[in-house]
Formats: C-alpha cells, structure tokens, sequence
C-alpha cells in the first residue's frame, strides 16, 4: 500500500468552513467555529483538524482523544476540579475520549487537533500485543521519535473528567 505524504503550509491562514458547537454546551456568549479537515490515516482511526473559534465559553465533551496545539490567539481550559490554564501559540494540550473541559475563549482561538479513536482496552491490549510479537519477530520497524522507556515529563497536569 502507497502512503501519500500531507503537506499543508500556513494552517494560520487556510480557509475553513463553518461548523458549530451543541448549543446546549454554550454556557454564555455566541462562539462561531469553523475547521477544516487536513488528513484521515488510512484506517479511519486518526485524523488532523484545524479548528477555530469566536469569544464565547462553552464546555467540549471529547469523544475521542484529541491532542492540540494552539496556532493564534488563547484559550483558557478548565476541567471537573475548577483550574483554569492558559493555552497560547504553540502550547499544546492532550484531552483523552470520554473527558470534558471548560472552554473560554476571550477573543479568538485556532488550533491544530490530532484526533484518534479510542480503542478501548480489550482491542487497545489486542494491538499493542500484536505489534509487540511483530517486533520480537523482528517484522516491524518503530519510528526513531518512539521513546525507548516510558518516563514522566513534567508537564502540567491537571483532571478534566466530567
């Protein structure tokens, strides 16, 4: 199978189409999104999204993980526990499937989101076995950006359960 390469320069100036957020997850002001699809991995499982936002405040429930990155303008995310953190250009934010956040944009916000589907455990278990026993056989290759150890980075965290 051929695997094309997605190349999309200036996600700051790209032209999105209108979308729009559940009305009964507004909490005040009227946010207007629009996004635009960038990439879809071949399986269906992963797709990259830029995605804007007008002032408003709203609460996101992720259905699936979504790792973002802020390209223009901020946001302030607060979770179950109430603390609010501040998301700006080129900070970046992980929200795993099944967590909710407090969104306040105070004038206008644009993202990257990497969107996956979570597998769930049983077939998350079932792929990372089989990966396991293709690398034991010597059949697969991992990318050089994979860690070799799992380690805590330092980052911030913070529970954004609903």
């Amino acid at each position: 199978m051929s695997s094309s390469i997605v190349l999309s320069p200036g996600v700051t100036t790209v032209d999105l189409e209108p979308s729009s957020i559940p009305a009964d997850w507004i909490i005040s002001g009227k946010p207007e999104t629009r996004s635009r699809l960038l990439a879809k991995s071949h399986d269906g499982t992963s797709y990259v999204m830029v995605w804007e936002c007008s002032a408003g405040r709203f609460r996101w429930h992720y259905v699936e993980d979504e790792t973002v990155t802020i390209v223009l303008g901020e946001v302030f995310i607060s979770a179950a526990e109430g603390h609010e953190h501040r998301l700006g250009q080129g900070d970046m934010a992980f929200f795993p499937a099944g967590s909710s956040a407090e969104w306040h944009v105070p004038d206008r916000v644009r993202k990257i989101a990497v969107m996956r589907k979570d597998l769930g455990y049983p077939l998350g278990f079932g792929v990372r076995a089989w990966y396991r026993l293709l690398n034991v056989a010597g059949l697969s290759k991992q990318s050089p950006l994979a860690p070799a150890t799992r380690s805590e980075s330092g980052e911030s965290r913070f529970d954004s359960a609903a």
